[in-house]
């Protein structure tokens, strides 16, 4: 199973400002224990909002808002990509995850779509065969 594990921005990760010496070398001892255990898949941090555009959708009309966005409780400032075997051992991970704010902060655990979780809804295999072969097709390129 895959989760996506997002960290939620706050005010000072907005304003751009880098961790210090200690949060970085915390992080990095535990991305090493993600990767020797087996655990991760991919991890970063993002730029703060200011530095970001949303695309809205209304029907066949798209529009662009530039950032900075004003509810940064609902922002995300970075995040981890799982493949563990249960939602459960995902939360014992994030459980043992350096702080990563100064403050008060919050981590949200998502799992992610896997293929077969579409079977019911593409019955023949069509829908995922295409999506293997896409997913196949990018990795090769990224080489």
């Amino acid at each position: 199973m895959r989760f996506m594990i997002l960290v939620k921005a706050d005010k000072t990760s907005e304003t751009g400002q880098l961790p210090d010496e200690k949060l970085l070398t915390a992080m990095g001892k535990y991305n090493e224990e993600l990767v020797k255990a087996g655990v991760l898949l991919a991890g970063e941090g993002l730029h703060p909002s200011s530095k970001g555009a949303r695309v809205r959708f209304s029907g066949d009309k798209r529009t662009v808002i530039d950032g900075p966005f004003s509810e940064t409780k609902e922002l995300i400032a970075g995040f981890w990509l799982f493949q563990v075997k249960s939602k459960e051992e995902a939360i014992e991970w994030v459980k043992r995850c350096p702080n990563p704010m100064l403050g008060e902060s919050e981590i949200e655990i998502r799992q992610v779509f896997e293929a077969e979780d579409f079977a019911p809804v593409d019955p023949t295999g069509e829908h995922r065969k295409k999506e293997e072969e896409l997913r196949k097709l990018s990795e090769s390129q990224r080489r």
